[in-house]
Order: structure tokens, then sequence, then C-alpha cells
């Protein structure tokens, strides 16, 4: 059976503070009742403590309650006229409030409704001043062509040129384009030269034995987009001036075929399947300054410089990636040796935004692309690419790279940095997708694959009109600087 507590409402803890005594089997209640159904009538103190409420009168409006408590007890037939007319004090409150604001004091009207002060502490100029640093004006620029957050990606290339005879080997390195932009190629013994400007092909040189086992293993075109290296299977190198369409200069010191060739102003650094790195000037006689043996094991396949010239990057078959300092290089002692690849590294890339990071891609055991901080030599991140990697190419406009692969999937991909997430998958190609080359303005790609075809692309986005607008301007005034008016 459940027993329900009942407390007279006039118990408080004034009262009886003693609680009454249960009956027990023992002793037997008087009044007859069971002991199981005996209840005690006044709680124990415990239970007694803290319940009682008391109310804040404190927050209470006296004249509101006196007014509803005055009209509640008023019966209709008793209320008269006077007292229909009473009126709320809030509400009597609020209409003289209202008039003060509105008509002030003596019920004149002002037109101040949202005034604070009588006069305002600002003039409009400076007030205006003040607003404009609160809330800046839009730039006029961005206004005009405000940033794109989203923007579409061309999945085809722009143009398909055939490239008859284009060396199918992973560790050559065949096309580069000049800051003239004029994309250089090689074709077995021959290279030959695309204008990008005009679209005239030429071709700029052959080996001396066409018949021969002589052919062209790199090619690079110098800063000022006028002379292009050329590496040989001879272990030679030829220096072109590419406007006089002759050959300037020889250089030697190799064993075995110059593999890949990268440019630091008037340096050049050349690495061969002799496994050494050279560093030759071309302006003196004795052109080689320093050579690096000793390093690589087995063929030298990629070499970049860092934007800043004070880095040089070796990537070789040997599955190692080396970092040597430009001041120290003469020394014949690396900075940093990196072995985290498990193939080949032949594909390395600096990024133009951030000072000391450099992409490598390897081969089809590794198919990774890592980023390092050549300053620590530390890892910063690897990304699984489950394709061979065979070139990088940085955006100069935005946080992205680009990829171009071989084995199985011979396409390229574009990222996004530092996320790595893929942005877009450009296929086309039939086979491996061995090299790539960027434009000058930093928009366009130009692949090269075992399928014998170049493919422009368009990875990185359209220049803006205000952009070009400026560029021919820029010429322009360059132009003008150039003749001297007398």
């Amino acid at each position: 059976m459940v027993a329900h507590l009942n407390f007279s409402a006039d118990s408080s803890p004034s009262r009886s503070t003693t609680p009454q005594s249960f009956c027990t089997p023992q002793s037997p209640c008087r009044d007859g009742m069971s002991p199981r159904l005996r209840v005690r009538t006044t709680p124990p103190r415990s239970v007694l403590q803290g319940d009682r409420f008391i109310s804040n009168r404190g927050a209470m409006d006296w004249d509101v309650a006196h007014f509803n408590l005055f009209n509640e007890n008023e019966s209709p037939s008793n209320k008269t006229e006077a007292h229909l007319e009473v009126a709320s004090p809030s509400k009597e409150a609020y209409k003289k409030q209202l008039a003060q604001r509105l008509l002030g004091e003596d019920g004149s009207y002002s037109p101040k409704i949202l005034a604070l002060k009588d006069k305002s502490l600002l003039s409009p100029k400076a007030r205006d001043i003040a607003l404009n640093n609160v809330y800046p004006p839009p730039n006029a620029e961005t206004a005009r062509s405000p940033r794109k957050h989203f923007r579409q990606i061309p999945q085809s290339p722009e143009r398909i040129l055939d490239a008859p005879e284009l060396i199918d080997d992973y560790y050559l390195n065949l096309l580069d384009w000049s800051s003239r932009n004029v994309v250089a190629v090689a074709l077995g013994p021959s290279v030959y030269l695309w204008n990008a400007n005009s679209g005239e092909v030429k071709q700029l040189m052959q080996t001396s034995d066409a018949a021969s086992d002589d052919y062209v293993t790199s090619i690079s075109w110098a800063c000022d987009g006028k002379h292009l290296s050329i590496g040989t299977n001879t272990a030679e190198i030829q220096l072109w001036d590419v406007e006089a369409q002759r050959q300037v200069r020889t250089l030697r010191g190799h064993g075995a075929r110059v593999s890949c060739i990268a440019w630091n102003g008037c340096t050049l650094a050349s690495g061969s399947r002799d496994n050494t790195i050279m560093q030759h000037d071309v302006r003196s006689r004795e052109h080689v300054t320093a050579t690096l043996f000793g390093q690589h094991s087995q063929e030298v396949c990629g070499l970049k410089w860092s934007p800043s010239g004070q880095q040089l990057a070796s990537g070789g078959n040997d599955n190692l990636l080396h970092i040597w300092d430009a001041q120290s290089i003469s020394h014949r002692t690396h900075v940093h040796r990196l072995e985290h690849h498990q193939a080949a590294v032949k594909a390395l890339a600096w990024c133009p935004f951030q000072s000391s990071l450099l992409a490598s891609g390897g081969g089809t055991a590794d198919r990774c692309i890592k980023f390092w901080n050549t300053t620590t030599g530390a890892l910063v991140n690897s990304v699984d690419t489950h394709s061979q990697v065979c070139s990088l190419q940085w955006s100069k406009h935005e946080r992205e790279i680009l990829s171009s692969h071989g084995y199985s999937r011979n396409q390229l991909c574009l990222w996004k940095y530092p996320n790595m997430l893929k942005m877009a998958e450009l296929n086309g190609h039939t086979s491996r997708v061995l090299h790539m080359a960027q434009s000058p303005d930093g928009y366009s790609v130009v692949s090269a694959a075992a399928d014998e075809t170049l493919r422009f692309w368009k990875p990185f986005g359209q220049p803006e009109p205000s952009a070009a607008k400026n560029r021919v301007s820029g010429s322009a005034r360059s132009v003008l600087k150039s003749i001297n008016i007398r």
C-alpha cells in the first residue's frame, strides 16, 4: 500500500520540532491502527530546512498592482465613468516621456529626436573620415575585378602538336619554355623551336652524325631567354645563341650522357650518367668550377636551382635527394641527404611563394610527392599519387601544384596546397607524360608524352584583362625609355 503524506496548511518550522514516535511491533499503537499504516504527521527537521519561500518584493510595481486590484475589486455595475477613465500608471508615464522627447518640455516641436547633445563634436568632413576608418571603402581595383573563389579548369588541351621521335626515357629532360615565349623540344638528334607568339616552328640544330648513337638528352633555357644549353649522349653540353642560330661553345668534362641541366645566372649545373654533378662558369675558359662525385651512386636525372639561387637540389636513380648550398658547393659537401623516396627522383620544383620549400616526385615504386623544408631538411608532407611522378610545376598565381604521371594513369593532376586536395585530372595523353614546362606568364603549361604529342593546357586560370593591359602599357613604357629624344 502507498501512504500519502498530508501536511496541514498551518504547519511551520516553529511548531513542534520533536518528531512523533512510531509504533513498533513490540509496542502496539494506542489508537488500534496497524503499525504498518501508522505515519507521523510532522516531518523531520531535515525535510523542513530550506522549504520556505520568501518572495522578493523589491521588484514589484506597487502603482501597477494597486491599479489592477482597484479594477478587479470593482464590479461592472458599480464602476462609474470616472473609474472607467482610470489609466495605467505605466501608460501615463510613457505618454509623458514621449511628449517630452517629441515636443519638448513646453510642448513645442523639436526636430532633434535622436540627438544626444545640442551640438555635434565632429565636423561633417571629420565625421566622414572617422566613418571611413571604421568602414573602409572597397579598393577600386578589387571592385572592378572581384577575386574568384572558384574557377573552371579546362579539361581538354588548347593545342596539340606532333612530336615524332620523342624518346621514351624517364631519366631525360627534353622540354623547356623560355622567358621570351619560345618552346624548345628535343626530338631524337634534333632540337626544334616553336614560337608561342607567332606559331612559327623551326629546327635549331642536329647532332653531327644523325646515323650514330648520338642524340639530345637534355635541354634548358638560360634566364635571358636567348641562349639554350643542349646536353647530348656523347657527354657534351652545347651552348647556342638562338637569335643568331649558331653554336657559341661546347662544354666537356662528363664521362657519360648529360641527363639534366640547370641555369643559375652565368653558372650552369649538369648531371650525368657518370653519377657526377658539375658546375660550369660559362664566362671562363676553364669552365668547370666544381665536380661533385661520390654523392650519387647512379645516374643524376634531376637538377633544380632555387629561385634565390642559394640552393641546388639534385635527384638520382639511387632514390636519393641532395640539397647543396651555392656558397659551399665547391667543398663538395651537401647540406642535406634525404632518403625517404623509394624510387628514382627526377621531378623537382621549388615553391615560388615560400622560400626553402621543395617538392619532389618519385618513380613507379614510390609514386609519392614529398614536400621538404630545405633549411632544416624536414619532411613537411607526403602524398601518394598512385602513379609514377614524372614532372612537377608550381603555380605562380595560386597555392597549387601540377604533376604529370606515367604508369599507370598517364595524366596531369592539379593539387591544392597545402591540404593536397585534387582539384582536377587532365586526361588526353595515351602514354606516360614525361615532361612539363610553364609559360612566362604562369598560366599555360605544355606537356610532352611518349605518345609523341605536345599538349598545351591552362590549368592555372586565365590572365585578367587588366593585368594584360598593364603588361602592354609596361612594355610600351620600356620601349619609350629606350628611345632617346633630342
